[in-house]
């Protein structure tokens, strides 16, 4: 040691000297590591651990954020039909009895009572327009809306969209509300603080905070999930409330969340506030809701179809992004835009598409009409190809899932049975058909008992594998004779479905939870 403690004195006292001559000629010397500090090249380039580097922050306040926007947020009480409550729907509904349970004597039958559903909503504009989520006011009879004063306003319901659960209901208000306005998602990033306002387990005006965790999530609740991951606490009653962020904006709708206990664990999700823009507007103006129809079907791109179709991912672990088109509908926007089965969609009007389902939420949300730049990769060559897009219930492949001999509809949207569909309804690839992505309320398909996520593996006799293969056996059979029979999967158990045009089905398919013999 005191060999090494003098090696290294007259190794500084050699720097210091060479230093204090290049001084005298104006040369700025930089001090040097020593020789046991030096790192070889070969080992100079290889990549160390992450450092991550942020602004020196605080802990973000919310104090004058709450004040804020507090009174632009409401708690909803809703009177819901008996037999508009679905199994399992998490409305934190509320039913009152005078008597304890059991009961210890048997009562005589009777008529079921209607069921209190508790949520949450925010006003959007002076005038009173509220948006909540669809399942707090489906069904409802009476809506109400109480204020963070305590004021308590009737509530009419403008228009429901059942596909993205929202709902814009008008407050009956004589005077100007304070209101909120809805933010950009598209620029909300994970690690964003944001608060969630509303009314959990009927407590009204709570506020909580978190982060985003994630964006994009889809937890296969609609056809057109693109939730945000949020770990602000969401209970029960939180549904249809705002989540904001510190610059007061809403950029989402607090809408479900994941938890075995029925309480928040952070997990919870929110409706991003681009879509919610959209159905809001063409709810405010019409009702209900049109979406773009583009007419392909795609599927996932595997690794080993990515370099076959010779596709170069951002990075190498990265997974291969786009969606493969398997299926063109013919007279679609899709094939009259020259679209081809064997592209591959990789943008539409500029924005990346990196799954089929975002190419369903993306198209979906095209006002039909419009004209679309699909940016595709065809033999290893992109190309932007104009597409325009039309109503998705008016087209013809679209919405009927076959027609009359006078072009009646039984009234079901189809869906191809792709790996993210299978993987969303638990099937394996030994299951064939299609899937029944939606059903028109009041049509021949719904009276019959047909329901989203079923898949028609047959129609008749004749087994069916794409949604066009159906169309064309559905429209045979109702040609032939007014009437089809659809052998259906639901819930892992065969099921027959017998539909009729005249509105006569009344052999609806028994449920599983049903005493089916």
């Amino acid at each position: 040691m005191p060999l090494q403690n003098s090696s290294i004195r007259q190794t500084r006292k050699r720097f210091m000297t060479t230093a204090a001559a290049l001084a005298g000629l104006g040369v700025v010397a930089f001090a040097s590591p020593l020789a046991s500090d030096l790192v070889p090249s070969a080992l100079a380039d290889t990549p160390g651990p992450i450092q991550p580097t942020s602004p020196n922050r605080t802990i973000p306040d919310f104090v004058t954020l709450v004040k804020q926007v507090k009174p632009a947020v409401v708690s909803i009480t809703a009177m819901i039909r008996p037999d508009s409550v679905g199994e399992g729907e998490e409305q934190g509904m509320q039913q009152q009895s005078p008597f304890p349970f059991p009961f210890p004597f048997q009562m005589m039958p009777q008529q079921r009572q209607p069921v209190e559903a508790r949520g949450s909503g925010f006003i959007i504009s002076g005038d009173g327009y509220v948006v909540t989520n669809n399942h707090v006011v489906k069904g409802a009879t009476k809506v109400t809306a109480t204020l963070d004063d305590g004021t308590t306003l009737q509530a009419r319901v403008v228009g429901r969209d059942p596909k993205t659960d929202i709902a814009l209901l008008k407050l009956n208000s004589t005077k100007k509300l304070a209101f909120i306005e809805l933010g950009e998602s598209d620029d909300v990033q994970p690690g964003e603080w944001v608060i969630a306002v509303g009314n959990p387990y009927g407590l009204g005006g709570t506020v909580t905070a978190g982060i985003i965790s994630a964006l994009g999530r889809d937890i296969g609740d609609g056809p057109y999930d693109n939730f945000f991951q949020v770990d602000a606490p969401i209970n029960r009653g939180n549904s249809g409330g705002p989540l904001i962020t510190q610059d007061g904006k809403v950029i989402g709708v607090n809408t479900a969340i994941f938890s075995p206990s029925g309480g928040s664990i952070g997990i919870g999700f929110a409706i991003p506030s681009d879509i919610v823009k959209t159905v809001v507007t063409q709810l405010q103006k019409t009702g209900h809701v049109t979406r773009g129809y583009l007419g392909v079907e795609a599927q996932v791109i595997s690794q080993s179809m990515a370099s076959a179709l010779n596709l170069k991912p951002a990075s190498p672990d990265a997974p291969p992004a786009g969606a493969l088109v398997a299926n063109i509908t013919p007279d679609s926007p899709a094939a009259k835009g020259g679209i081809k089965a064997g592209d591959v969609i990789v943008k539409l009007n500029g924005k990346a598409v990196e799954t089929p389902h975002t190419l369903a939420v993306k198209v979906a949300s095209i006002a039909p009409g419009t004209d679309a730049t699909v940016t595709v990769l065809r033999n290893g060559v992109q190309k932007d190809l104009t597409v325009h897009i039309v109503n998705q219930s008016t087209a013809s492949n679209a919405t009927g899932g076959g027609a009359g001999a006078h072009g009646e509809k039984i009234g079901v949207s189809l869906s191809p049975l792709t790996s993210d569909m299978r993987q969303q309804l638990g099937l394996d690839h030994s299951v064939h058909g299609v899937v029944v992505s939606d059903v028109q309320p009041g049509s021949p398909a719904d009276q019959a008992g047909l329901r989203p996520g079923d898949v028609i593996q047959a129609v008749g006799e004749q087994a069916v594998d794409t949604p066009s293969a159906t169309v064309t056996a559905v429209t045979a059979a109702l040609k032939a004779r007014h009437a089809v029979l659809l052998r259906i999967l639901r819930e892992g158990q065969s099921l027959f479905v017998a539909i009729s045009l005249d509105g006569s089905s009344d052999n609806a398919p028994a449920s599983p939870d049903d005493d089916n013999q």
